[in-house]
């Protein structure tokens, strides 16, 4: 427990909500220090780390991200992370979110003996969109079966780790609507876009969302329009008038945003389009859930995670994933933000026992 601890707040004291260089860096200079892997370091400052490569059979990678979404003031102290801990729990930011799901994953890749090729990748830009996953995937990382450490601890029971089969997704739309812009005392001159994006609004409320099962886990789309911007003085009639939506989504199916162009002057856009994730491989995801019941007390779930991951990028590039790690529901991104030191030790285990057998639950 003690050098995982250690290396979980070596890593979390590093700042990386504006630079990832040096959490990179220190990651890197581990794996090297500590193992016979090939490590390199990409253009976008991924930590990328082979054992095996050239090994017959499936490939595994334990898959994380080293950078955080900025920290709130009573976690940093003359610009320094503050990390400590009290109550058998790691307090700073990116403990949960997720360094301490890292430094378990790193440590599973120096301790495993793995008869195939076994990864480990610590990307950068996971908080804004993904960047390092699809720039590692672009350049070519494609294991085919895939251990991403965001949180699944505590969703069927406190305290308990589980393991995710999926995830939703998210895609966030602008709808624009155009209008001509006239004086207000001669409505009949102008065409109002506000009144057009209304029209488009009552559209997506009619719309259905997709709803998708994966091997036993429910997962229910969902779709809200969350601003309306328009207009620009009291006595125009507004020329334009766009409208934000928040789309999570599932595996298969999309809502049929597309719809809202039917109105008259109405586009619609796409800001971003996080990919949900589906596992497609139900020994694999049994076998890890084994691993995770044999170092713990209560049984585990498989379950589904409501908010986007790496995971997506790479389920949607053919590789096979699960979700398995620390964070518990509610507690990245907070100014508590914190990790239970002994979640963080069965993740390291249950990592371990995945990279010592076959994915997929082959013998």
């Amino acid at each position: 427990m003690g050098e995982l601890r250690d290396l979980t707040e070596r890593l979390v004291s590093i700042p990386s909500h504006d630079d990832e260089t040096a959490a990179g860096d220190a990651i890197a200079s581990c794996l090297r220090e500590e193992t016979a892997a090939d490590v390199t370091r990409d253009a976008a400052g991924n930590v990328v780390a082979w054992r095996n490569e050239d090994a017959d059979g499936d490939s595994l990678a334990f898959v994380g991200h080293h950078d955080v979404v900025p920290p709130d003031e009573s976690q940093t102290d003359d610009g320094d992370y503050v990390v400590y801990e009290d109550d058998g729990r790691l307090y700073g930011r990116g403990t949960a979110d997720m360094k301490g799901a890292v430094a378990a994953m790193l440590l599973a890749f120096r301790d495993a003996e793995p008869d195939g090729p076994l990864a480990f990748a610590s990307f950068v830009g996971e908080e804004v969109g993904g960047e390092g996953a699809r720039h590692a995937i672009s350049e070519g990382f494609a294991p085919d079966y895939a251990v991403v450490g965001e949180g699944s601890t505590g969703y069927s029971e406190g305290g308990v780790l589980d393991v995710a089969v999926a995830h939703k997704g998210r895609r966030a739309s602008t709808v624009t609507a155009a209008g001509e812009a006239a004086h207000a005392s001669e409505v009949e001159s102008g065409e109002n876009a506000v009144y057009r994006a209304c029209d488009a609004v009552d559209v997506l409320r009619d719309l259905d969302a997709p709803a998708a099962d994966v091997l036993g886990q429910h997962l229910a789309g969902s779709l809200a329009v969350t601003e309306i911007e328009g207009g620009t003085a009291w006595n125009v009639i507004p020329e334009s008038c766009e409208v934000t939506v928040d789309e999570r989504t599932v595996p298969g199916e999309r809502a049929a945003l597309e719809r809202v162009e039917d109105v008259e002057g109405v586009s619609w856009t796409v800001d971003q389009d996080l990919p949900p994730m589906a596992c497609d491989d139900a020994a694999f995801a049994d076998s890890v859930l084994e691993a995770a019941r044999t170092v713990q007390d209560g049984a585990g779930e498989h379950v589904a995670k409501p908010h986007a991951t790496d995971a997506g990028w790479l389920a949607d590039a053919g590789t096979t994933c699960l979700v398995c790690g620390p964070a518990e529901p509610g507690e990245a991104h907070t100014a508590d933000e914190s990790v239970s030191l002994d979640v963080l030790s069965r993740c390291r285990a249950v990592y371990r026992r995945a990279a010592d057998g076959i994915p997929g639950g082959q013998s």
